[in-house]
């Protein structure tokens, strides 16, 4: 039997006191005969980032790896804005050798709430790397105390463990991505389009290295008649990212001292229009805008932009990376917004110029239509999961989320609708008479439009 060095590269800000960290403890245990390495480096990011000899330290526990194992627990629907700068770190240090040619794997605690973004994520950064990756273990937050789930950890654990040992070839998913090549200059400027009343905020994450960002983020504000308030994230007095410290549970106050919420209660809550700019990093957008998203998380599973409209401007190869688009669009629909996006995926600046005219002209008219889309599955089976949670065993931490909850009738459990349960007890035994089945089921489709024709008589 090979003996394997497994490093754990630790996503959870809490550091080893994390219910992620309790599923590696429970591998460590199971699997002694192998050797272990945990690195906390979501917790201890300000001091990698900023400590040449501990980033050193830290490339070289990877180079010693036969197996990385990526460890962390879900914000908002990928990794923490800790764990995202540690990745950016990585490419920006020109360090990817240190992961090249190691296996890796990835596992992750949540309620399963968007788990395979996160997960999807994880698996094209392994492939940016260099990486072997063996696959992903989801776990909900409480698997570990069913023996059915321990077991099922354990034959994962196992498979990562033979293939290792065995040194099975393992095939890249994910290409890697080719940035646009427009030098975006834009042309002349259209009439600005009257926004009449509605407050349009455009918030960005610039930081000087993209040109096409700051010309197009110019463009856009340019595009509104009257004020629009332009926000750089990085002169937001935020201290850091989401602690995961669940203390804004109780009464939606956020630990931090920082200018964070008030930045979004004040600045961003009385906007119609928020315009939401950045540029590609790795696999998704900065940290800067990780911690943003991260940060809102003190209002708990609510929406706390409901009915906004916004809009997506993004430079880099958005369109290759299918688990980005998907995870914003997912966070605009859960939060009752309706989301546009435009990139400078394109072939000529006149091109990129009528796309972000057009943006902002459909801004304007949705807003002052109050249009927001009907709900996909993206809000509807995430209304369901947070729903069911939140009234069962996140009630006693979450009591903001079940007072909010309770207030707009979001416990709509089909139990309670009981014109249903008399119609489904009145007519289902019926339905084992053959006679009344054979009838019933015989003219099933007009049974089911026959509701709509009062609607449409009266329409």
């Amino acid at each position: 039997m090979t003996i394997i060095k497994i490093v754990v590269l630790n996503g959870s800000p809490n550091g080893d006191i994390s219910v992620t960290m309790q599923y590696i403890a429970y591998i460590r245990k199971k699997f002694p005969e192998h050797t272990y390495e945990i690195l906390n480096v979501a917790h201890e990011i300000r001091k990698i980032e900023n400590d040449t000899g501990l980033w050193n330290k830290t490339m070289e526990s990877i180079r010693s790896a036969d197996m990385v194992l990526w460890a962390f627990p879900l914000y908002v629907m990928v990794v923490c804005s800790q764990y995202k700068r540690f990745i950016e770190l990585i490419f920006e240090r020109k360090t990817e050798e240190a992961f090249a040619g190691t296996y890796a794997a990835s596992l992750s605690t949540s309620i399963h709430f968007f788990d395979q973004t996160a997960h999807a994520y994880i698996h094209a950064i392994s492939d940016d790397l260099g990486m072997k990756y063996l696959g992903f273990y989801s776990a909900d937050m409480k698997d570990l105390l069913s023996g059915e789930e321990r077991t099922r950890l354990e034959k994962f654990t196992s498979l990562l463990v033979t293939a290792v040992q065995e040194k099975m070839p393992v095939q890249r998913e994910n290409a890697p991505l080719v940035w646009p090549s427009l030098a975006y200059v834009p042309g002349k400027e259209q009439k600005p389009i009257l926004a009449g009343t509605k407050k349009v905020v455009l918030l960005t994450d610039d930081d000087g290295s993209s040109l096409n960002l700051a010309a197009m983020t110019d463009r856009l504000k340019k595009n509104f008649s009257g004020s629009v308030e332009m926000i750089n994230l990085h002169d937001v007095n935020i201290k850091g990212g989401c602690l995961g410290c669940c203390q804004c549970a109780y009464d939606n106050i956020c630990v931090y001292t920082d200018g964070y919420v008030d930045f979004y209660k004040n600045r961003l809550v009385p906007a119609d229009i928020i315009i939401m700019a950045g540029q590609v990093h790795d696999r998704y957008l900065s940290s800067a805008w990780k911690q943003f998203f991260d940060r809102s998380f003190f209002k708990g599973h609510t929406p706390g932009l409901k009915g906004k409209q916004v809009g997506f401007v993004i430079t880099g190869p958005l369109h290759q990376i299918p688990g980005l688009k998907e995870a914003l669009t997912a966070w605009a629909d859960n939060g009752g917004c309706h989301a546009q996006f435009v990139t400078d995926e394109v072939m000529s600046s006149g091109e990129l110029d009528a796309l972000l005219d057009t943006l902002a002209a459909r801004l304007v008219q949705a807003a002052g239509t109050g249009y927001i889309p009907p709900h996909t599955f993206y809000a509807v089976g995430g209304h369901k999961i947070f729903r069911d949670s939140i009234y069962g065993g996140m009630r006693f931490v979450f009591q903001a989320d079940y007072r909010y909850y309770v207030e707009h009738g979001l416990f709509d459990f089909p139990q309670s609708d009981l014109k249903t349960r008399v119609f489904n007890a009145i007519l289902i035994p019926l339905t084992r008479i053959p006679g009344f089945r054979k009838i019933v089921f015989a003219d099933l489709k007009h049974h089911m439009i026959e509701p709509f024709k009062p609607v449409l008589r009266n329409a």
